[in-house]
């Protein structure tokens, strides 16, 4: 930890704490207007994930070309205008869709300010910092967020305001990091060239890959437990929803705190096996029938997931700093794993609009992680130790 990363850790923990708490406040708006259909929620999630996916040729350049500390301050005051509009009566899901626009663009600042701050020995250790602080965040936000909005939705939602404007005052505390001159030509055409050329980096290509399996996994089951926990454990409110949810939580922080002794950036593919492991654990979610089995899944479930994403978001902010950008290697991570988490929670709201239940498709998603895992890591090329794996057509030998 250096005394340049504390800022940090508060502004987005306010943040991140402001923004589940939003989502469990729409929650509690949709269970008591009764709007119609089990895919209003799913459709929710959806409209804040297009965010990441259609501004992605621009947050990320906007994160690199300006100083990230400040455009941390942008961010929260989009999110906090959607949480207006909310607070306004306006239809959730343009005023949530807002609340996706300020998150699309604090992403990219977030994670790609970490390698300005620490040195490439400290990276994975400050991700961990950061991952879990904001799993910290989640954890409290829902809860926190949940139980006001079940009293107060005005009251919650004016919570989170007031969260994103101090938020935005502890960014000040940030240095002014470097900026760099942004590329000529069109934001799509020069997003779509970054693509091409950061893929043929092949730790780039697994790490963009195996995060992008990472969150459509998350996203689906995010979703999925909502109608799951209502159907087999019999939990009919957001604040109920959101406790069970705090073992998946808890589970991410310590996974987080685990990974900087088990999987160093020159051992990715380590990764492969927490993968591997959150996959039968979101089947065995799947067979479990009673709140407390569930929350011993969703922990290890956690854990899993923590120990996996920790050091492929490390990977891709020191590739993306020494080629196209860090800001600009997040809003591509962004970009690639959030049109997987549009597919994974499309498909789950089709299936449950064919009246799939919420246990079978528990089963099919942990199934599909584990074999798109294999396919994923049968690709992952090889070359001797020691090399870094960061230029066009190098290999690592990661194992």
């Amino acid at each position: 930890m250096t005394k340049t990363l504390y800022p940090l850790l508060i502004a987005q923990f306010l943040s991140v704490f402001a923004d589940n708490a939003i989502l469990f406040a729409v929650i509690a708006i949709v269970i008591q207007t009764n709007h119609t259909g089990d895919w209003y929620i799913p459709a929710l999630q959806s409209v804040f994930l297009v965010a990441f996916v259609v501004l992605a040729p621009w947050v990320g350049a906007y994160a690199d070309n300006h100083p990230k500390s400040r455009v941390l301050i942008v961010a929260n005051l989009v999110k906090a205008a959607g949480a207006t509009l909310l607070l306004a009566h306006v239809e959730p899901l343009l005023a949530y869709c807002v609340v996706g626009m300020g998150g699309a663009l604090y992403s990219p600042a977030r994670y790609g300010i970490l390698p300005e701050l620490v040195d490439h020995d400290r990276l994975v250790k400050a991700n961990s910092w950061i991952e879990g602080s904001a799993i910290l965040a989640i954890l409290t936000g829902m809860v926190v967020g949940a139980h006001v909005a079940d009293k107060s939705i005005d009251l919650a939602l004016a919570g989170t305001i007031g969260l994103f404007a101090i938020s935005a005052a502890t960014a000040l505390l940030l240095p002014i990091t470097h900026s760099k001159k942004p590329p000529s030509g069109p934001k799509v055409a020069v997003f779509c060239q970054e693509i091409r050329s950061f893929l043929t980096m092949p730790r780039a290509r697994f790490a963009i890959l195996g995060a992008s399996l990472f969150w459509a996994a998350a996203a689906a089951v995010r979703v999925i437990l909502i109608a799951w926990a209502s159907q087999i454990l019999l939990l009919h409110n957001a604040s109920d929803i959101a406790n069970l949810t705090l073992f998946l939580a808890i589970g991410i922080i310590i996974g987080a705190a685990l990974v900087p002794k088990l999987i160093p950036l020159e051992h990715l593919l380590r990764v492969r096996i927490p993968a591997c492991v959150m996959g039968g654990l979101i089947v065995a979610l799947g067979f479990t029938s009673d709140v407390g089995s569930a929350r011993v899944v969703l922990l290890l479930m956690g854990i899993a997931g923590g120990i996996f994403i920790v050091p492929v978001n490390a990977t891709l902010q020191e590739i993306g700093k020494q080629s196209i950008g860090s800001g600009g290697a997040v809003a591509m991570q962004n970009f690639f794993q959030n049109v997987a988490m549009l597919l994974s929670v499309g498909a789950y709201t089709l299936a449950a609009a064919r009246h799939v239940g919420p246990a079978t498709a528990l089963l099919a998603l942990g199934g599909l992680l584990i074999a798109a895992m294999f396919v994923v890591v049968r690709h992952f090329p090889r070359q001797p130790p020691g090399s870094k794996g960061l230029t066009p057509g190098s290999f690592q030998n990661d194992g």
